[in-house]
Order: structure tokens, then sequence, then C-alpha cells
């Protein structure tokens, strides 16, 4: 039975899999109080283009850096804020929204990454981030030489 249940886990952490197989992050190390923002990444032929949701948080409460010449870090030190009522007498019957935590995903950029040409815009609680991609190298020439 215990077999079964590792097929179906397996089968539905593939995705993920993958993610970490084309894009491995670091999120993980060392960062037991830290959250994880949730991330699509989107490879076109000019772009890898990063989407993260992180509602609740204000652009100024996010960082974006590129560590280590290809580590791309995405990290947030704000707190979302509790709405307080100015009635008297009000309150919370229940809170299941968690307060942010410290957010923070790595993503080891690939090689032909422009590290230099990155932006980033935030917009209604999501995260975009574009990395540019540096253009193929040229293609070296072959010369025949004559032999003598």
């Amino acid at each position: 039975m215990s077999t079964v249940v590792d097929a179906v886990n397996q089968l539905l952490n593939f995705p993920e899999s993958i993610e970490k197989l084309v894009f491995p992050s670091r999120s993980n190390e060392g960062s037991e109080n830290r959250g994880s923002i949730p991330v699509d990444i989107l490879d076109t032929q000019k772009d890898y283009i990063f989407y993260m949701d992180v509602p609740g948080l204000s652009k100024s409460d996010i960082q974006v850096t590129v560590e280590d010449e290809n580590t791309l870090v995405i990290r947030s030190n704000g707190k979302r804020k509790r709405e307080e009522s100015e009635e008297e007498g009000c309150k919370y019957v229940r809170m299941e929204r968690k307060p942010t935590h410290k957010l923070m995903r790595k993503f080891r950029l690939p090689d032909n990454s422009n590290v230099s040409a990155i932006t980033a815009k935030y917009e209604n609680g999501v995260l975009t981030v574009t990395v540019e991609k540096l253009p193929p190298p040229p293609k070296s020439k072959t010369v025949e030489v004559a032999i003598s």
C-alpha cells in the first residue's frame, strides 16, 4: 500500500521536480522561519520571467538582488498589517490569514542570463521579475587549411 502512496506523491510533485532540475532553488537552506514565495517561471525566446504572488506587501518591502554573479534572490522582510477597527467592542471572530514572515527565494540563473538587464515590476500583489537572455555566441567558422 505504501508503494501506491509513494507513487501518487511522486506524481503530484512532478512539476516541482521539473523546476528543481531546470532552476535549482536554494530557498530552504537555513531558512526555518522563512516562508516560501509561490513562483511561476516562464522561459521565452528573449527572457526568463518569474511571477511571484506576494499579497499584502508593498513594493518597498520587497528586495530583488543578484548574488554570486548568477543567483537571483527575492526577499521580503515586510509584514502584512492587520486591519484594526476603530469601533469599540469589535474583535476578530476568526483569523486564518497568517502574518507574512520573512520571505526568500533563490534561483541559480542559467549561463545565458544577462544579470545586468534584470527588471522587476510589482502590481496587484504580483511581483514580475524579467531576466533578459544573452544572445547566443557566434558560431565559430571552420577554415580548411591545405596541407603542402
